[in-house]
C-alpha cells in the first residue's frame, strides 16, 4: 500500500483521459475556451490502462475517469472496460456534465462502470446556460435520469457554490435528496486559474466565495444529521436530512481544510502526475509510459512528494492549468 509521509493511505487515482469538453463552465475555463493539448502530446487508451495496472499493483483500489468531459473521448467505453477488469480495482467511476449521458449511460454500465458524478450547479435552465455558456439543462437532466435507470449508483451531483449566482438554490438542491437516493454535494469554489471576469452577468471575483459554514446556515431548517464515514473516505463531510434516501455532502478546501483526509493522486491527459489538486507541482510520466519504464517508481515518487496540504491560506493559488486541464 502507498503511505505518504503524513500517514495517509493513497488508494485513489483520478485519470483525466482528455482535456476536451463540450461545455465552457465559468469556473473551469475561460469563455473563449482553451487551446487543446495537441493529439500527439496526449496519452492513449493503452497508456491509461498501463498506468492503472501499475497503480493497482501498489494498492490503488479506486479509479475515477475524468476530463475535460470524458464522454467526448472516442475510446471511453474501451478504457472503462479494460480498467474495470484490472485485479484489485474495486471501484470504477466517472465524472461527467451529463450532456451525453442519455445515450452513454447504459453502454458504460455494460462496460463495467459502477457509478457517476455529475456536475449540476443550478436547477434553473437559464442560469445553467449562463454558467456553462451554452449548455442545455434539459439534456443534462435527461442524462441524470438515464444514469439512474442504468443502475449507475449512487449518483453524486456536484454543485460548485458561487455567491450571487446559485447560493440561493442550496436548499432546493439539498431537497433533491428527499426524492432520490442521490448524493448532493456542495463544493466551495476553488481558486484554480479562474479569477478572471466570467461575463454573462456572473458575479465578480470578490463576491463568488461562499464558505461551508454559510452553506450550513442556509440549510439549518433541514436539520441535517451527520453520517458516519470511514477514515479513508476522502475530503467529503456527509449528512442526511432525516428520513431522506439520499445524502447531502460538503467539500470545503478553505472553510474546513480537508487535506488531512486526502487519499488521491491525479494523472493529467498529457501524462503528468499531480499529488495535490491545489498545488501546481507535477511529475512528467508520459515518456516513461511510452517507453515501458518502471511506472511504480514514478507513482511512489508522487506519493513521497505529496504535500501536507495546500497553501491557499497564504494566497498561493495554482494558476498554471485550468480545472479542465487538471481533471478536477
Amino acid at each position: 500500500m502507498l503511505i505518504d509521509h503524513y500517514g495517509r493511505a493513497i488508494t485513489y487515482l483520478r485519470i483525466s483521459i482528455t482535456d476536451r469538453c463540450n461545455l465552457r463552465c465559468a469556473y473551469c475555463q475561460p469563455a473563449s475556451g482553451l487551446s487543446w493539448i495537441p493529439e500527439d502530446k496526449l496519452l492513449n487508451k493503452d497508456d491509461f490502462v498501463r498506468l492503472a495496472k501499475a497503480a493497482a499493483s501498489l494498492g490503488i483500489t479506486k479509479i475515477r475517469i475524468t476530463g475535460g468531459e470524458p464522454l467526448v473521448h472516442p475510446d471511453v467505453l474501451e478504457i472503462i472496460e479494460r480498467i474495470g477488469a484490472i485485479p484489485g480495482i474495486q471501484d470504477l467511476s466517472l465524472t461527467s456534465n451529463a450532456i451525453l449521458l442519455e445515450e452513454m449511460a447504459k453502454p458504460m454500465a455494460a462496460a463495467g462502470l459502477k457509478r457517476v458524478n455529475i456536475s449540476l450547479d443550478t436547477l434553473d435552465p437559464e442560469k445553467y446556460r449562463r454558467v456553462t455558456r451554452f449548455g442545455d439543462f434539459n439534456q443534462a437532466w435527461k442524462g441524470i435520469m438515464a444514469a439512474e435507470e442504468a443502475g449507475l449508483s449512487p449518483i453524486k451531483l456536484n454543485t460548485v457554490v458561487v455567491g450571487g449566482f446559485n447560493d440561493d438554490e442550496i436548499p432546493a438542491l439539498a431537497r433533491l435528496s428527499l426524492d432520490h437516493p442521490w448524493h448532493i454535494r456542495f463544493i466551495e469554489l476553488m481558486p484554480v486559474a479562474n479569477s478572471n471576469d466570467w461575463g454573462n452577468g456572473l458575479p465578480p471575483v470578490n463576491q463568488r466565495y461562499v464558505s461551508v459554514q454559510t452553506m450550513h446556515e442556509m440549510l439549518a431548517d433541514l436539520s441535517l444529521e451527520p453520517e458516519a464515514t470511514s477514515a479513508n473516505s476522502g475530503p467529503e463531510r456527509t449528512f442526511r436530512i432525516p428520513g431522506a434516501p439520499g445524502t447531502v455532502g460538503f467539500i470545503s478546501p478553505l472553510g474546513e481544510h480537508f487535506c488531512a483526509r486526502c487519499n488521491r493522486l491525479r494523472l493529467t491527459a498529457d501524462g503528468r502526475l499531480r499529488s495535490c489538486l491545489l498545488v501546481d507541482k507535477e511529475i512528467s510520466i508520459r515518456d516513461a509510459i511510452k517507453s515501458g519504464a518502471d511506472l511504480e517508481a514514478f507513482l511512489m515518487k508522487a506519493v513521497e512528494e505529496k504535500p501536507r496540504g495546500h497553501e491557499l491560506h497564504d494566497h498561493n493559488c495554482p494558476d498554471t492549468r485550468c480545472m479542465s486541464q487538471i481533471g478536477g
